[in-house]
């Protein structure tokens, strides 16, 4: 294994990639792996990067249309390396990690659909994901008249209708106007990270998973102010008393113009949480 990244170079890693005039997703989710096996080092994010490499490699030369690029990207991926998903990797952490779904070509949709993307546009392919509601697939073509392609089920190709049924079945609705569209990159970064955050979150023996999750997500740009409030929270979990009370009280002085009942509120709990240093 190569040198480990320290943990304040992990996070100077992730935050200036985050700033970047084109953030590249695979860099930071492969950051966020990182931070997951803090062993890992230089060497080991190139590996990733080299696999990626080599699968687009493996995808046949010349050009063609958004459906036959669907396709072949599907048979490579789904059918020759055997990259999908199954229920049970929803209550697995290394589903939501790259290095790992690189490794055991299993993992959460949006991760998949990240591997997808990037063996697909490394190798020519007009190719963006798609954050469907309640699942996160591919779209191949321009983005006016994208070919879906769910990388959880292998690759399969989707039509309207079964895009669709795909929603009815996971997030209980019709598919909104203006779902079919391109994911920016940080979004899918933060989707990726709160979705550890909601595999740590039933798991207080793993409190030290959603805590770097957190303070990774509030690294991104223009990220919510709650997750300030979130992160003082889990800080007084973990017996952080004296750093939870002083950020509690930072998150009333921002929420107190605006909303000065949770402001008193807020304030309440940093009293209390010092309160527990006694």
């Amino acid at each position: 294994m190569g040198k480990p990244y320290e943990r304040d170079e992990r996070r100077a890693a992730f935050a200036a990639e985050a700033r970047a005039e084109r953030p590249d997703p695979a860099v930071l989710c492969l950051l966020i792996g990182a931070e997951a096996d803090p062993a890992a080092g230089e060497a080991e994010l190139d590996a990733a990067q080299a696999e990626l490499d080599r699968l687009a490699g493996l995808l046949p030369f010349g050009p063609r249309d958004p459906a036959d690029w669907a396709r072949a990207v599907g048979d490579l991926l789904g059918g020759r390396c055997g990259f999908h998903g199954v229920p049970a990797d929803y209550r697995r952490l290394e589903s939501s990690l790259l290095p790992e779904v690189l490794r055991r070509r299993r993992g959460l949709p949006i991760l998949l659909s990240l591997v997808w993307t990037e063996v697909a546009r490394r190798a020519g392919a007009p190719v963006c994901g798609v954050a469907l509601p309640g699942h996160f697939v591919v779209g191949f073509g321009p983005h006016d008249a994208l070919v879906l392609a769910d990388p959880f089920a292998g690759g399969a190709v989707l039509g309207g209708e079964q895009a669709a049924a795909l929603v009815a079945g996971t997030a209980g609705g019709p598919l909104p106007a203006g779902a079919l569209r391109p994911a920016e990159p940080l979004d899918v970064v933060a989707r990726v990270l709160n979705n550890i955050r909601a595999w740590a979150s039933g798991r207080p023996e793993h409190s030290g998973v959603a805590l770097w999750a957190l303070e990774l997500a509030m690294l991104l740009p223009a990220h919510p102010a709650r997750l300030r409030y979130d992160h003082a929270r889990l800080l007084v979990e973990r017996g952080d008393y004296l750093r939870g009370a002083a950020e509690l009280e930072e998150y009333a002085d921002v929420v107190a113009a605006v909303e000065p009942a949770t402001a008193r509120a807020i304030r309440h709990r940093a009293r209390a949480a010092r309160a527990l240093l006694n």
